[in-house]
């Protein structure tokens, strides 16, 4: 088992917990966890978690919770004997901020946050986790084949190197603000930022605008906690791309997932769609 995202002290004895979203990220991690030969369990949110991932784990490895049940969440921790926490995928952003139907202990963390965020928010919980002895691993732990490699990743980028940096500059800056962590622009003009509406609509945004030349860049906070946040560009996000006609991606490399990677890189080679890593 070589992951460059384990902590060095990592006991591959002690099962780890799968906190899973949506998408095919939570898939991809099970699978490489136990390709790893490391004891796996599951904690599957109502909704939100693949029906095909909940069904591969025995009952008895496996609970179901709804997003606001925080202390249930604790407390299979503690059930499962886990001594380590991995968070993997998406929770839709309207559960947490208007769906959301806290526990007590939920509760009692949104009652203690004087701003509440996403970031915030699983910034309490992860707190709470690690009280219990148990460590929240890097998202990215197992799944390093997975991650954005520098250069071309699917062929030569086509856009001068200045306009490349003025975009990793504006994407840089978004994300120090807490904007969002990505946006398009095309010769040295900023077409599209991401903000609360996402990577998807942000694009199809961008595509609305003369399309030739543009470059959709993705990147990270500078204190990126990737714990609970990691970036992830995917199949979806490709097939978004190449419907508002935007041919390239610049994406930080080791920072952001692109998941299903193979796959990823063949389809945009086949779209023409070049994807470089920085």
């Amino acid at each position: 088992m070589s992951s460059a995202y384990l902590p060095k002290d990592f006991d591959p004895q002690r099962p780890v917990a799968l906190i899973a979203g949506r998408g095919r990220y939570p898939v991809i991690t099970a699978a490489a966890i136990r390709a790893a030969g490391v004891p796996l369990r599951l904690i599957a949110m109502d909704d939100e978690t693949e029906p095909e991932l909940t069904a591969s784990f025995p009952a008895s490895e496996r609970v179901t919770l709804n997003v606001g049940q925080v202390g249930k969440m604790l407390d299979t921790l503690k059930s499962f004997g886990a001594g380590y926490a991995l968070m993997a995928g998406q929770v839709k952003p309207k559960k947490l901020f208007h769906g959301l139907v806290p526990d007590l202990k939920a509760a009692s963390i949104l009652f203690s946050l004087k701003r509440r965020n996403a970031e915030t928010i699983f910034g309490a919980i992860a707190t709470e986790i690690e009280k219990l002895g148990v460590t929240l691993l890097d998202a990215r732990a197992f799944i390093d084949d997975h991650l954005a490699s520098a250069g071309a990743m699917t062929g030569k980028l086509g856009i001068d190197d200045e306009y490349l940096q003025h975009g990793i500059h504006l994407a840089r800056e978004i994300a120090r603000l807490d904007i969002g962590q990505g946006c398009v622009v095309r010769k040295g003009t900023v077409l599209a930022v991401e903000a609360f509406e996402g990577t998807d609509e942000m694009l199809r945004r961008a595509g609305t605008f003369k399309t030739d030349d543009t470059l959709f860049v993705k990147t990270v906070k500078a204190q990126q906690d990737f714990r609970f946040d990691v970036p992830v560009f995917g199949l979806r996000t490709l097939e978004t791309m190449h419907a508002a006609g935007l041919g390239a991606a610049a994406l930080e490399t080791g920072k952001v997932i692109v998941l299903d990677k193979a796959a990823v890189l063949a389809q945009a080679k086949a779209w023409g769609i070049a994807l470089h890593g920085f």
